[in-house]
């Protein structure tokens, strides 16, 4: 009979202790599922909000519906990032491609106006410099302090994009951050010229053509560096000029 008896107290015990165990499961599983209803509720406010210059989020559209498609490929995408791709992953990804395009339509000038002898920051003109891969070699011998200058700049730049588009660290739940919700990808609102159009429609053939220019740049300055690093000549004296 003491035999029974303990082994029922084992029996009772460990029911307990299994039952103690799964209680934290069930309330991990409906924490989670609050999670993933807030994100849904988060995405629906989030496409619903109409950006700064017009633009609405359509999910039904490719990209999101943002601009940036021309004829005869329209929604080219061959690696389908655009696939199932949220909201605010596909602002991110615009926003990535806006800044690179931008970086290398302004490198792309740089390589040409470098290379033809032009150096209006520094007393080099008319001295020849070789490919423009090199001249920073150059800037860092002859003016050290040139690199803490465009360090300080880069920063500035990035610290004032941030601000105009996105949300603070400790709001957007971590790496790698999200965009404002009225942001539209690139629109940081420097325009000195006064050049952004009134309507969307005007402003999305604008940004179409940024975009554009934008591909077409970041091919050729990945060009122009390869074929530099190849035979150590200028993209000029590569074509005889």
């Amino acid at each position: 009979m003491q035999i029974s008896i303990a082994s029922l107290c084992l029996l009772a015990a460990s029911s307990a202790s299994a039952f103690t165990a799964q209680a934290p499961s069930r309330t991990v599983s409906s924490l989670q599922m609050s999670e993933v209803n807030d994100d849904e509720a988060a995405m629906a406010a989030t496409a619903a909000i109409t950006t700064s210059n017009g633009w609405v989020p359509d999910s039904n559209k490719f990209a999101w519906g943002l601009p940036g498609t021309l004829d005869p490929v329209e929604n080219f995408d061959p690696l389908g990032f655009a696939n199932d791709c949220d909201l605010l992953t596909m602002k991110r990804y615009r926003e990535a491609e806006v800044t690179h395009g931008r970086v290398a339509m302004l490198a792309f000038i740089g390589f040409l106006v470098q290379e033809s002898g032009f150096h209006p920051l520094f007393n080099l003109s008319g001295k020849s410099l070789g490919p423009a891969i090199r001249h920073l070699d150059v800037v860092k011998a002859n003016a050290p302090i040139f690199f803490e200058i465009l360090i300080i700049g880069i920063g500035a730049s990035e610290f004032s994009r941030a601000l105009a588009g996105w949300e603070k660290p400790g709001d957007a739940g971590g790496f790698p951050g999200n965009l404002r919700a009225e942001y539209f990808p690139g629109d940081i609102g420097f325009d000195p010229l006064g050049l952004k159009p009134e309507s969307y429609e005007d402003f999305a053939e604008m940004s179409t053509k940024e975009l554009q220019q934008g591909r077409l740049a970041m091919l050729a300055i990945a060009g122009f560096i390869a074929q530099e690093l190849v035979n150590g000549k200028g993209i000029l004296e590569n074509f005889g000029l």
